[in-house]
């Protein structure tokens, strides 16, 4: 297939509208994609695709960037709610000696230490920890920015329930 004048011409129009390579390899008929950008890179017209995607790409970023942000701000919030939630049981510490199953067995300080200690709290049904220590416990692989709500069990830790 050769490129004739009013082929060339097309292409042009097309390519300054916007229009995708694949888009204008069908519109032309009769060529393949690679085809129509390898003549619009030797006419000098790539630089008009550049700009576009370039555009398309930090518009996608911002978005992603504002949407983490969100994420980052509902989770610190959650935490704040749990601290300074009114109804929250206090730590209770106790020794290794002292555990049993009801007691949440979060470590507080150093093993070597002399003030080492366990958390105390009421332990959550099924688990060694209290609804605080759950949260930090038991974050899945590529999940840590998830959002629950501060009286749900997620749905995660559910399915752990259940095989257990």
């Amino acid at each position: 297939m050769s490129w004739t004048e009013e082929k060339v011409e097309k292409l042009k129009e097309l390519w300054g509208k916007g229009n995708t390579a694949s888009q204008i390899a069908e519109i032309i008929g009769g060529l393949s994609r690679n085809a129509v950008i390898g003549k619009a890179h030797r006419l000098n017209l790539s630089a008009k695709i550049k700009t576009r995607t370039a555009t398309s790409n930090q518009n996608f970023e911002n978005s992603l960037n504002e949407k983490n942000n969100k994420i980052r701000k509902s989770r610190r919030s959650k935490f704040r709610s749990l601290i300074i939630e009114k109804d929250f049981e206090p730590e209770n510490p106790k020794q290794l000696e002292e555990l049993d199953e009801s007691v949440c067995k979060w470590p507080i300080g150093h093993p070597d230490s002399k003030s080492f200690y366990f958390c105390g709290r009421s332990s959550m049904k099924d688990f060694s920890y209290c609804k605080l220590h759950l949260l930090y416990a038991y974050q899945p692989k590529g999940k840590k920015e998830d959002v629950t709500e501060k009286d749900e069990v997620p749905e995660f830790i559910g399915k752990k329930i259940k095989s257990a």
